[in-house]
Formats: structure tokens, C-alpha cells, sequence
């Protein structure tokens, strides 16, 4: 490269497109590719003289030339203006732009950014400059992405404002990195982790004394005036310097708190708002508002009330006016929606006009189905010719074939001038000078009919210039014969021009194409285009009894049909492409447009979910079939522009062998393309057979009786399915089968049906009854006359306990009984209303329900043996063979994601769960796929502690086979989610070979002990630390299932071939060897659990006073270390027994308890305690009710005093007097300490434990930045905290730099969150949480956003609150112990908790039930604004509550439903 100098902007640029990769010693012209482009040939252009550049005409298709001249080994640079990159738009959706470094520059030259929202969703990364330093600034990173990670740029650069403000800019060649060469694997670039600066230029008044409220986003060439210009310290402003990818969350991330108003300014070259008809501004729907949509709930939770988009023109003075007209409309109540402030620029031409004006392609709501034309008016305006009047109420005006024989007889006059006009090439024939002129236009205008050209723009406007200059010669010349026989064919200029012909129609057209003249212009041949306007919802279309063809099928099967299925509210570019196609395909085209709207006063946003839903399930899917395409190398004629296709089309494509090729571009695609919407129907047919036949071998003669169940939990299915062996044991032929499986059509015909349906939510039906319930619901012609009923409900009348919510009880089945009694259904048994309240559970009410249905069959007095009792959890652990049951041949079966149930149950001794995406198993099963099942793994990580190693090996799991997230849990350690099963054992391994496992980390055992952070105190935490890995190695189980399912021999996977002989020399961990018995016998032996194991999961809990970090009365055994405090020697622990959260909503016999003093014990007599209180629960905990079983319920049994002579007989000693001891954190201490030994140790805040990278916080790139750090200094470790935080310990001094470098890159040491951030805690919830009824851990955070705007008003925003929130009452975030918590009830429906002890001594009491998300800050408000006024010196939230009465104290866990408030409820 040059060295420092000043260069002109193009010079600029060339020089980095010539020298950015280093020639090493051959000609630089190998090294890079220039083209550009120009109006015409004589225009002066100084990148002429440049070598190896190529230069092509705007108006010539010039992208076609380059896509096919692009290299793989070098920067290809393109220069080019905003009109000609528009039309180039299927040429960059071409495969050859992808996996090449290219960078095309784009001159603004008419100031028009209004293209560049246009380009949005091509697979291109968009940077904008508008000075000298964005462009130096742009330039290297562009040089960087596209050179390094392969990634084509498109770059607008506004030229004429840059070389206005700095002829010359300043370059030295050091500032731009060379590179040797174009990588082979393109490395991946983290746009992620680019700061914020990078991609906007944010400027806020320095001098504002109150916070603005509106944000100016400024997409024109004005942020400078604008800057200088503001109209009051109110305002603030931000410019785009990278508009792709897309950056919302960053967006937000940096503009002030205080920002309510968005005022969008939107450079354009005309007024696209003026109406011809009104005075009044025409409403329009910018694409630029969709990005803003696309995360519609990251606005609201940012409380922006207002987003409007103004397009200025040329502006050259007045800005402050201009801009004061900006904020006082957006500042109004009903603002004008579509503003244009400036004067349009006068060097665009009619054409150019019309298609620059294409970002506004959307029109008024009111005129929802004019969208779609006003794009095609808009790319072709005067060249667009539709023949049918589509707004017309006259259906011959309307219909296809009064548009189709308007084209045929134009097209006959047409024809009969290309005949003339083929046979009057002769001057002769024309008296007139001009003659040789006239034969000249009339060859080339014969030449635009050759059907090798395509008709695109610049062709057509061409084409008509031609057809303008020879009428006009015909007119004058009409002495000559031949020129009056052209006009006497065509008296008017129409019949010689070229037109893109376009009939318009809507989903009316689907019903009968063989009718509806569609058929006719698909056979023709003919070059004219069809639009079909769909605007009907997935939903609408579902429940509609008419028959629609799918119009994309029907025509691709003709194979010279171009053919395209659109959505401008999922791709506007994919929209323009395909119109663009069309337009130029030489034959038929049609192009499917989606636009659903329930109602014509619809939304854009209600349009843009409607769209998405219909995508996303692949009810529309895009899509573009272009037969013109076939004979050309390495060009796809069918084009999937979305991941979801039905059944149908899949058909097509396997039979057009397209399949594959699809199958192997999008490993997604691949994965679900067994499955499509109608392969529902199949499989309920094959399910239903299957059961007939089942049926059949029984050769039973009795009456049919078909049992349907709808159930979340599995309650409702094993009632079904047992109902069901007991009347085949009376002699009825009965099966039992999901509401999912009911064909309605043929309900009627099947005598006897018996409906068990659970309870979710707010009255609703389980998810495998909704379908049902929706179609019988809708039904209006099924009579079930003939057809014998009976209903059971699952529910719990004390779950909603309000008055008002009293009708949620068994609401489906109550509902459903009301329907079948009025389609005339005949009732076997009167309703049965299953109550989890009573003493039996639903026994009570089910006994009789039975009872009725053996009576109505008259097989009530049949003799049968007794039925084999349920398989429970202990039928399964017994017969498991210590853990292994069939898990290997259940992970091995490729034909499901899933395990079996017993797996399944087994699986967690492993340490792994069984998981889906609930966020999708509504789109999935309309589909016809099976929920996206995958595992969450979690290992056993006792005190927390990992290695750098270990850390690097978790960040490389999580990303390869995880979901790309890491989650710290409230038991200190990892688990990974997403992992499907074909991938676990690769997982599990991985783990395992840096020595990490996850045996025991769930299931019926000890799982993983948690042990105090404590990073102040070295020699402490190591005694404490050393307890907790001696207790989790005693009493981990001794199975060598583990071993031998996952770990044993060697795997084609395996990163380090090595590793098993590492494991092999590991003296802790996961048995690898059997017990030799008497006999030489090998065996597994559980000398502790037994072959049952425990009854329920057991937890150990360390905490060092004055932190209860952990909230050590939580857990099952919890112990408290006491220390000398002269030689911190931790001297023993005061151990406590029976704490516990899990509890279920009202139901009274469960509730959550913190643990019962057992006394005080010396380090060596721990173990020994332990193993007496876990063998007393082993032999006398509850078996036979899981929700009975836990220890807290033992003891309760048994009462204290009783329980601990039992302790103390098990262990042979007596506990000694507590020792005291006081708490004052239940909290992390946050930031940097130095310990006794001088060692550093710093904790970071992770909300809710999710280790991601977000734009605002890329903070599992840091960790692992900090991990390699460590790694190569040999120094410092990782500690994992009971609160989800990240303790980056061991630190010496000479490190700290560059640890704290890394914390600051990366936004790690951003401590400075308000004191109830920091005390804030939650589960994971959904989507993947199976027992989750709310949102917790993606929610949490928005409401604490929420709550701390009152905080800083109250003056609370340092005062500490722990507040904690779950998705269900299971309490894994330990809510119950919390001063403030929320319980997952229902979706958007939370139980309030108030009064927990601020050190986790005390449980929570209900406060208020069953309150809606909307309700809670309205609710909190007044309690903070007491807490303030009120309390006493440094009295927490929780004892404030107490104190003045708002709930009352929970003494004891047994009495945690007494003592609540009546209006509570």
C-alpha cells in the first residue's frame, strides 16, 4: 500500500480494493476484481484507467455479467448507484454472491436512502457512510468481514456530500490491515461482540437538564445539520452506520432510559405520500418499520409509545424548523403517518421515480389488497398493464377471463402488426425522407419480440422509446399505404408498445381452476403474469369447510410456468425479486401474494403476526420456481425461500427429484421433511388401525368402547389407558386413544365414547385436546344422535380459589359435556368431576363415574381378577438393573427424538432431562411433526469449582450439540439444554474427558452439594469445599451403568482419542467396575440407596456465617460451618434436616419447609450423620405418593424430637448444642476482593444464570476469553455460586490486567445494577421447562426494569430485596424464601409471595392469587412506597411486611396455608 498521503473518496477506495491482499510478489491485478458501472459509454468515470476493472452500462442487466465473473480468490470490488443496485435484486439473491469477498460501493448520488430498507433481507451485511471518518471507520471493518468470513457487503456511501465537506482525505496505509490471502474456511464473524458505537453515531445534549423523550433515528444524509440543529434539549439522535445485520436489542441498549418516542427520518428522492384525489397525506408502511417489528415486545418493554417514519427530501436550509415539524407530530396524539418535509429531487425521471418509490409498497390499511398492486405500479408505472378492472363490482370486469380476452385481442392486433411489419421492410414502400429511418425503427422494434430477450426494465423502456419514434413517423407519413395500413391495424400508439401484462386476482380464483380461467392462462403459453392475492389466516383456513387448490402446485406441474409465493410482511425482497422474475420470464408466471387480515381496520402488526404464523407452519410457504433456469449450470429452478413446506409441494419436488438437493442446502428442512400438515390425518388413520387390529386379536365379541383423553402431565392418559384394561377385562372392546386421534366426521358412528380430559391453565384443554375441542366447538352440522357419552374431569377446586375463578374447575370437561349434550349425544354416567382436594384425589368422584359405565353396559356383577397395580417410580428403579433399563436402545432409535417414559425417568440418575420447545409445538404438530425433543444435561459439579480447561470444554459442548447457552442453576453448577439424543452420549463424553461427569446430578439420589463462594476467605473455603466433595463422592451411587452406557470404549466422536485412559486413572467419578461376590460373581451393589434407591431427591447445602448464600435451610441436610475464629479452623457444623421448596398450588398437603435443628456435629462425624438421616428416609420415606416423599414430610411424620434419636441411634452419637452463629447475606458479594493469601477473586452478575451472548452483554464470549486467559497463565480457576453467578477466583496480581481488560470488553464488570438486580433469582421456565405454567427467567428481567423505575422514585434503588420467581410451584429458584416472589400459575398469571426472611431463615406467605402480569407493579407500588416512609433502621422488605401487618409470618412449613388474608383471593 501507499504510504500516509491524501486521497480523493475514489482513490480511496480503489486503493483498498487493490491492496488489501498482499500480491507476494505477482502481479497485483491477481489479487482483485473491479467493476463498475455507468449511464452510458461516454460517461467520464475515473475508475477507467484503472486495471483488471471491467466497466458495464446501468441499463444493460450489468449484475448479470458480474455474477458469472466473480472470483473465489479475490476482493471483488463493484461501484455502482442505488437505481441500478434495485434492479439487480434477483442477482443478489443469486448463490454466486455467497462465500466470496465482495464489497459493492454504492453511490446515493440522489440522496435516496429509502433503497436501502428495500435490500433488507438480502444475505448481505449493509454499511452506510456518510463523512470521511465512517468511511475510514467502515472501510476496515468491511475489508475485515468480507475478506476473513467470506461475507458480501453492500456499502452506500453518500459521495456527493463526502466530497462536498473534504475533497481530499487523509490515508495512511497503517491503519488498514493486509491480508495474505482469501482464507479456504471463512472464519465466523462476531457481529455480536462489535460495540455499539460501531453501529450507530448516537448524540445526546450534553447540557440536557431533563432526559429526552425522543429519539430522531436518522436514515439521511443529514445527522450533522440535524446535530447542530436539535430543537430542544428534549431530543436526542441517532445515525446508522451498519444497518445489517440488524441490531434492535443494541439499538436500544444505548439510547437514554427516558426515550418514549421514535421519530423515524427516511432520506428520499420524492414524495411517495401525495394523493391525487385529497389534500391529504396518503398513509404508507414503510419496510424500514418492520425491522422495529421484529421485536415488537422489546419496544413495549422499553415503553416506546409512539414510532412514526418522515421521508425528507432535499433539504438546504431551515433544519430546525424542519426538524421542530418532526417532534411536534410525533409528539401529538394522532400524528401524521407519512410525512414528506423538503423539495423531491428533480433528476430523477418518471421511471427511476416510480421505482425508488418501491420501500413503499405497503398502502393504507384501509386498502389492505391494494399493497401488492401499488408494487407493481411502482417497478413498472406506465409499462404495466393491467387488464382486468380487480376493483371493479362487475364480475366480467373482475374475473381471469374477461382479463385474459382482453390480452388475447390485444395480442391478435399485435400480431397483425408484427406481420405488417415484417413484410414492409422495404424504403420503398415509404414516401418520405425518412424512409430508411423508418425501416431501421421497425427491424428493431421486430427484435424485442425475439423470445430469447427478456422484457426487463431498461428493455422495455427502450423497446417502447422505439415504439413512440416509429408512430410518430407513421403519422406523418400517411401518403404511403404501408404506413396506413399500420395505422388503420393500431390508430393508437397502445398497440406498439411493450407491456408487462398482469392479471389481478384474489383467493376466490383457488376453488375451481379449471373454471376460473386460471387453467386457460397457465395452458396459453402466453407472456402475461398473474398476481393471486391470498389474504386468508392460517387460522380462518383451517376451520373453512371449502375446498382451496393449492394454485402453486397446479401451475408448477405445467413445467413452463414461472411460478412464486410471496409475503411482503415475511420478505419484501424476496417480494421485488419474484415481481422483478416474473416480469421477465418469457411465459406464463404467477406470483402467490399472502396478505391475511381478519378485518380491513387490521393492523400492521396483527398482518405481520398472521404472516409469520402462516410461514412458520408452512401454510406459506416461499418459494420461486423458474423453469428458464433448467439449462443453466449451477442454477436452481426451484428456490425454498422458507424452512417449511406441506406435504404437497414435497410431493412435487420428489417427483421433479428436487428434493434432495434441498434436503442437503438446509439440514433443518431435511430433519422435518418426513412430515407435513396432512400426514396428520395419516397418522391418526395409522393409530386408529393399529388400535382396531389390536382389537381384533383380542378376539373379543362385546360392545365397542372407544376412551379419548386430553392430558399434559400424563395424569388423564394413565386414567384412559387403565379405564381401558378394565372394560377389556369385563369383555368390552375398548381402546384408548389421544383427542388428537378423533376423526369428527366419524364420532358418530362410534356407539360408545368415553371423554377424560385434565385441567390447564385457566380453564383450557390440555394441548393434545385443543384441536378437538376447537372442531367440535365449531361444528354446526354433527349430530350425535346415535352416538352413547360419558365426561371425566381432572382438575383442583382449590387451584383458582378466587370466587370469580371458581368455573376454571374441570372447565374442558364441564364444557365439553354442555356441547355434547346439545349435538344430541345420549350419556352413559352424569359428568364426573375429579377433585385433587379430596381425601382420595380424584378417586373420590371416579369410583361412582365407573361404577355408572359397568351399569350401562350391564357388565357391573362380571367376576375379573384383580388388575395389576400401576408401574410407579420404585416398579421402575427395581427392575432398571441399577439404572440401565432400556436407555441405550431408546437413545439408539432413530425414528422419534424421543426416549421412552421409563427412560426418560431413568435418564435423570444420569443427570440428564427430557425436554422440548414448547415456544413451537403449536406450529411443529400443525406441521405434522413430533415436538423438537432434546435434552437438558447438568453436571455433578460439587462447590461450583471448575478449571479452565473444564470451562473451555462446557462453552465447546454448549455451542456444538447445546443451544449455544450456558445456564448456572441455583445448585451452582452447569446444565446445557437442546442437546438431541443422538448427540448425549457425544455430550456426555466430552464432559467426562475433562474429568467432569453427570451422574446423580438429578434423580432419586444425593444430587450435587452446595457449598458457600466465600472468595474473601481461602483457608475457610477450602475446608468447606473439601467437605462438599468428600459427601458428594461418598454417597454418589455406585452403578456402573453409567460407566458402561456412555462411557465405555471408544467413539468415532471423540475430540481427545486419548481421554478414556485419563478417565481410566480417575479415582473419583462414575464406577467403572462391578463388585466381585461370593461366587466370582460380578455385580452391582448399592450398599447406601439399595436397588430403589431413595423415595425423592436428596440436596446438601454448606453455608459459612455471616453469607448464607446458599440458603442453606433449603435443603434436605443443611450445615452451617462454625469456625475458630483465631485459627479459621471450621471446628464442626450445626446441621439442620427436612428443608425443602417443592410444593403444589393449594394443594394443602404439600407446602414448602425450611430445615429442622438436628444439632451440632464434628467435621468427621458429617458423613456418618448424613448416612443415618439418608437411610432412615431410605427405609421409612413415602413410596408410594411422590409428592408425599420428600424428608421434610419424614420428619413432619414423625415429628423432630423422634427423628433425631433415630439420627443419633443410626450414627451411634448424639448431637452436641446448637453453637451460635449469625447470617447477614443471602446474597453474592459482588466485584473484586483479595483474600488472606493475596490471591484475587471477582464475581460477576448473570441475570438468571444464562451465560449468552447478547448485543448489550457478550458475555459468554468474555468468559471464555477469560478461561483461554487463564489457561495460558496456568493460574486461577472458576467458581460456580448457589445464586447463578460466575466467580472468576484465584486471580495473582500480575494477572489482573489482563483479566480486568477482558471484564471490561465485554460488559463483565458492570456491577452498578440496582441492589434488587443483583438479589433476583429464577428458574429457567419456558420454553423447555415440561412443568413450567408461566414465563420466568426470559420475563424476570423485563419486570425488574419495571419495579426500579418505582424504586428510584421511592429512593430504594440501593436498598436490597431479595426477590426471586419460578414458572411453576416446584420452587427451583427457592421462591418460597424469598422477601418477594412470583409463582408461575398460568401464563401471564402469577401468585405474589410476600414476607420471606431476608437471610433464607423464614418462608413467604401468599399475598395475593392468581394476579395477572399487567397487575403487579400496580399492586407493589404502594407496598415499596410504605417500606420507604415507614420503616424502621435497616429493617428489610420481608420483616417490614410482618411488622405492619401486610401478610403474617410463616412459622413453619406445615402451617404455610394458614394465616392468609381473605383478600388474598
Amino acid at each position: 500500500m501507499t504510504t500516509s498521503t491524501t486521497l480523493t473518496l475514489s482513490q480511496l477506495l480503489v486503493e483498498l480494493a487493490q491492496n488489501s491482499i498482499k500480491s507476494d510478489g505477482k502481479n497485483i491485478n491477481d489479487s482483485y476484481n473491479i467493476f463498475y458501472t455507468t449511464a452510458t459509454k461516454n460517461t467520464v468515470s475515473e475508475f477507467s484507467t484503472i486495471p483488471n476493472s471491467t466497466r458495464l452500462l446501468n441499463h444493460e442487466d450489468p449484475f448479470n455479467y458480474i455474477k458469472s465473473h466473480l472470483a473465489n480468490d479475490k476482493l471483488n470490488t463493484i461501484f455502482t448507484n442505488e437505481l441500478t443496485i434495485l434492479k439487480a435484486l434477483p442477482h443478489l439473491l443469486d448463490s454466486s454472491f455467497q462465500g466470496k469477498p465482495i464489497v459493492i460501493n454504492i453511490d446515493l448520488d440522489l440522496q435516496d436512502y429509502s433503497v436501502i430498507p428495500s435490500l433488507k433481507d438480502l444475505p448481505f451485511s449493509i454499511f452506510i457512510s456518510n463523512d470521511s471518518n465512517e468511511i475510514i471507520e467502515n472501510s476496515k471493518l468491511i475489508q475485515e468481514i468480507t475478506i476473513n468470513s467470506l461475507i458480501p457487503i453492500l456499502h452506500f456511501i453518500n459521495y456527493k456530500k463526502i466530497n462536498q465537506l473534504q475533497k481530499h482525505i487523509p490515508f495512511n496505509e497503517n491503519d488498514f490491515q493486509q491480508f495474505d490471502s482469501i482464507p479456504n474456511e471463512p472464519e465466523t464473524f462476531d457481529f455480536q461482540s462489535e460495540p455499539a458505537n460501531k453501529f450507530f453515531n448516537l448524540f445526546v445534549p450534553n447540557d440536557s437538564e431533563n432526559k429526552p423523550s425522543t429519539l430522531l433515528i436518522n436514515l439521511s444524509p443529514y445527522h450533522e445539520e440535524f446535530k447542530q440543529n436539535l430543537p430542544s434539549n428534549d431530543v436526542a439522535l441517532l445515525s446508522f452506520k451498519i444497518y445489517r445485520p440488524w441490531n434492535l436489542s443494541k439499538l436500544l441498549s444505548i439510547i437514554p432510559s427516558s426515550i418514549r418516542k421514535f421519530a423515524i427520518i427516511q432520506g428520499a428522492a420524492i414524495d411517495t405520500t401525495s394523493n391525487t384525489t385529497t389534500s391529504t397525506p396518503t398513509s404508507t408502511f414503510q419496510p424500514l418499520l418492520l425491522d422495529f417489528f421484529s421485536d415488537f415486545n422489546l419496544l413495549v418493554e422499553k415503553s416506546i409509545d409512539q414510532l412514526i417514519v418522515t421521508n425528507v427530501g432535499i433539504l438546504t436550509k431551515d433544519f430546525k424548523d424542519t426538524l421542530e415539524i418532526i417532534v411536534n407530530n410525533v409528539k401529538k396524539q394522532n400524528p401524521i403517518q407519512s410525512l414528506f418535509l423538503g423539495k423531491s429531487n428533480d433528476l430523477i425521471t418518471e421511471i427511476d421515480s416510480t421505482i425508488l418509490s418501491s420501500s413503499s409498497s405497503l398502502s393504507n390499511v384501509q386498502n389492505l389488497e391494494n399493497a401488492y398492486l401499488k408494487v407493481l405500479r411502482q417497478l413498472f408505472n406506465s409499462n404495466l398493464n393491467i387488464l382486468n378492472e380487480y376493483s371493479s363490482e362487475t364480475v366480467q370486469a373482475n374475473n381471469p377471463e374477461f382479463g385474459f380476452g382482453n390480452f388475447l385481442q390485444n395480442e391478435t392486433v399485435h400480431s397483425k402488426l408484427l406481420s405488417l411489419a415484417k413484410k414492409s421492410l422495404d424504403p420503398s414502400l415509404y414516401n418520405s425522407t425518412k424512409a430508411n429511418e423508418i425501416v431501421q425503427l421497425l427491424s428493431k422494434w421486430i427484435g424485442f419480440h425475439d423470445k430469447k430477450i427478456n422484457l426487463n426494465e431498461s428493455k422495455l423502456l427502450e423497446a417502447n422509446e422505439i415504439a413512440h419514434q416509429l408512430f410518430d413517423l407513421l403519422q406523418s407519413n400517411q401518403d404511403s399505404q404501408t404506413a396506413l395500413n399500420f395505422l388503420q391495424i393500431a390508430p393508437t400508439i397502445d398497440q406498439f408498445l411493450f407491456k408487462s401484462n398482469w392479471l389481478i386476482g384474489s383467493d376466490a380464483w383457488s376453488y375451481d381452476l379449471g373454471h376460473s380461467g386460471i387453467h386457460q392462462v397457465l395452458a396459453s403459453q402466453k407472456n402475461i403474469n398473474v398476481l393471486l392475492i391470498d389474504s386468508e389466516p392460517y387460522d380462518v383456513r383451517k376451520s373453512s369447510p371449502r375446498s382451496k387448490k393449492d394454485v402453486g402446485l397446479y401451475a408448477m406441474n405445467f413445467n413452463d410456468v414461472y411460478v412464486a409465493s410471496v409475503a411482503v410482511y415475511s420478505s419484501y425482497t424476496q417480494l421485488l425479486t419474484a415481481i422483478i422474475e416474473a416480469s421477465q420470464f418469457n411465459g406464463p408466471s404467477i406470483v402467490l401474494a399472502y396478505l391475511p387480515y381478519h378485518s380491513e381496520n387490521d393492523t400492521p402488526i396483527e398482518i405481520l403476526k398472521e404472516t409469520k404464523n402462516g410461514v412458520e407452519s408452512g401454510y406459506w410457504p416461499l418459494y420461486r420456481y423458474n423453469p428458464s433456469k433448467e439449462d443453466i449450470e449451477n442454477e436452481d429452478v426451484f428456490k425454498l425461500d422458507s424452512s417449511v413446506i406441506r406435504n404437497e409441494l414435497q410431493k412435487f419436488l420428489d417427483r421433479e427429484n428436487k428434493l434432495t438437493l434441498l434436503a442437503e442446502k438446509d439440514a433443518q428442512f431435511a430433519r422435518d421433511l418426513k412430515n407435513s400438515e396432512t400426514d396428520i390425518i395419516t397418522q391418526k388413520q395409522e393409530r386408529r388401525a393399529k388400535a382396531a387390529f389390536d382389537e381384533l386379536l383380542e378376539g373379543l365379541s362385546g360392545p365397542p368402547l372407544h376412551i379419548y383423553y386430553a392430558s399434559d402431565g400424563g395424569n388423564g392418559t394413565n386414567l384412559a389407558k387403565r379405564l381401558a384394561n378394565r372394560a377389556a377385562a369385563r369383555g368390552l372392546k375398548a381402546t384408548a386413544l389421544s383427542m388428537d386421534d378423533i376423526i369428527l366426521e366419524d364420532l358418530p358412528g362410534e356407539e360408545n365414547v368415553i371423554f377424560i380430559t385434565s385441567t390447564a391453565g385457566q380453564g383450557e384443554f390440555p394441548q393434545d385436546g385443543k384441536a378437538f375441542w376447537d372442531n367440535i366447538k365449531s361444528s354446526t352440522d354433527l349430530d350425535l344422535n346415535s352416538l352413547n357419552v360419558a365426561v371425566f374431569g381432572l382438575g383442583d377446586s382449590m387451584y383458582w380459589p378466587r370466587k370469580e375463578d371458581k368455573h376454571y374447575f374441570n372447565k374442558p370437561a364441564k364444557d365439553l359435556y354442555k356441547r355434547l349434550e346439545l349435538l344430541t349425544a345420549n350419556p352413559i354416567a352424569p359428568i364426573g368431576l375429579g377433585d385433587d382436594q379430596d381425601a382420595d384425589g380424584y378417586q373420590t368422584a371416579y369410583e361412582p363415574f365407573e361404577n355408572a359405565i359397568w351399569e350401562f353396559f350391564g357388565v357391573d356383577n362380571v367376576a375379573v381378577e384383580d388388575e395389576p397395580k400401576p408401574w410407579t417410580n420404585e416398579d421402575m428403579k427395581i427392575n432398571s438393573d441399577f439404572l440401565r433399563g432400556t436407555i441405550v436402545e431408546s437413545i439408539a432409535d432413530p425414528t422419534t427424538g424421543n426416549i421412552h417414559p421409563y427412560d426418560a425417568q431413568l435418564t435423570k440418575f444420569h443427570g440428564c432431562y427430557m425436554q422440548d420447545d414448547r415456544d413451537i409445538r403449536d406450529i411443529r404438530k400443525a406441521q405434522g411433526l413430533e415436538p423438537l425433543y432434546s435434552f437438558m444435561s447438568r453436571i455433578r459439579l460439587p462447590g461450583g469449582q471448575l478449571t479452565p480447561e473444564q470451562w473451555l470444554a462446557m462453552d465447546k459442548i454448549s455451542s456444538t450439540v447445546g443451544n449455544g447457552t450456558m445456564k448456572v442453576t441455583t445448585r451452582a453448577t452447569f446444565q446445557l439444554h437442546g442437546i438431541i439424543k443422538q448427540n448425549m452420549k457425544h455430550a456426555i463424553r466430552a464432559m467426562n474427558s475433562v474429568l467432569l461427569d453427570t451422574l446423580a446430578a438429578c434423580g432419586d439420589v444425593n444430587r450435587n452439594v452446595v457449598v458457600t463462594a466465600l472468595p474473601a476467605n481461602a483457608k475457610v473455603h477450602t475446608q468447606v469445599a473439601k467437605m462438599g466433595a468428600n459427601i458428594s463422592e461418598y454417597f454418589l451411587p455406585k452403578t456402573t451403568a453409567y460407566h458402561e452406557i456412555w462411557l465405555e470404549g471408544l467413539d468415532d466422536r471423540d475430540d481427545d482419542k486419548s481421554w478414556p485412559e485419563t478417565f481410566a486413572n480417575r479415582k473419583e467419578g462414575p464406577r467403572k467396575k462391578k463388585t466381585l461376590v461370593s461366587g466370582n460373581a460380578l455385580v452391582d451393589i448399592e450398599p447406601i440407596y439399595g436397588p430403589t434407591y431413595l423415595p425423592r431427591k436428596f440436596k446438601v447445602n454448606i453455608a459459612v456465617p455471616p453469607y448464607n448464600d446458599v440458603d442453606v435451610f433449603s435443603s434436605d441436610i443443611g450445615l452451617i460451618a462454625i469456625l475458630d475464629e483465631a485459627t479459621h479452623e471450621v471446628i464442626g457444623y450445626n446441621m439442620y434436616a427436612g428443608g425443602g421448596m417443592g410444593t403444589t398450588h393449594n394443594n394443602k398437603k404439600t407446602y414448602p419447609r425450611t430445615g429442622s435443628l438436628l444439632g451440632f456435629v464434628k467435621p468427621e462425624d458429617v458423613i456418618p450423620a448424613i448416612q443415618s438421616v439418608m437411610i432412615i428416609q431410605r427405609d421409612s420415606g413415602d413410596r408410594k405418593e411422590r409428592k408425599h416423599a420428600r424428608l421434610k414430610y419424614t420428619i413432619d411424620d414423625m415429628g423432630n424430637d423422634v427423628f433425631r434419636e433415630k439420627v443419633e441411634e443410626g450414627m451411634g452419637k448424639k448431637f452436641g448444642p446448637e453453637r451460635p452463629y449469625e447470617f447477614k447475606s443471602n446474597i453474592d458479594y459482588f466485584g473484586w476482593v483479595k483474600d488472606e493469601t493475596g490471591l484475587n477473586h471477582f464475581t460477576a452478575f448473570i441475570e438468571n444464570g444464562r451465560i449468552v451472548d447478547t448485543p448489550d452483554a457478550p458475555q459468554k464470549t468474555g468468559l471464555r476469553k477469560v478461561a483461554e486467559l487463564l489457561q495460558k497463565n496456568k493460574s486461577g480457576q472458576f467458581r460456580l455460586t448457589a445464586n447463578q453467578h460466575v466467580l472468576i477466583s484465584n486471580i495473582e496480581d500480575q494477572h489482573l490486567d489482563g483479566v480486568k481488560a477482558i471484564l471490561k470488553a465485554y460488559q463483565l464488570d458492570n456491577n452498578s445494577l440496582s441492589a434488587l438486580r443483583l438479589g433476583s433469582s429464577s428458574c429457567v421456565g419456558l420454553p423447555t421447562c415440561g412443568l413450567a405454567m408461566a414465563e420466568s427467567e426470559r420475563y424476570l428481567p423485563v419486570l425488574i426494569t419495571q419495579i426500579e423505575d418505582i424504586l428510584e422514585e421511592y429512593g430504594l434503588r440501593h436498598d436490597s430485596v431479595i426477590m426471586r420467581m419460578t414458572g411453576c410451584a416446584n420452587g427451583c429458584s427457592r421462591p418460597w424464601l424469598a422477601e418477594l416472589a412470583l409463582i408461575g400459575k398460568a401464563p401471564h398469571t402469577y401468585n405474589l409471595m410476600l414476607g420471606g426472611g431476608y437471610y433464607g431463615q423464614r418462608i413467604n406467605k401468599l399475598y395475593r392469587a392468581s394476579v395477572k402480569d399487567d397487575d403487579i407493579l400496580d399492586i407493589l407500588k404502594p407496598l415499596f412506597k410504605r417500606w420507604a416512609l415507614e420503616r424502621e433502621e435497616g429493617e428489610h422488605f420481608g420483616d417490614f411486611l410482618i411488622r405492619v401487618g401486610i401478610v403474617n409470618a410463616t412459622t413453619e412449613g406445615k402451617y404455610f396455608h394458614d394465616d392468609i388474608k381473605e383478600d388474598a383471593y
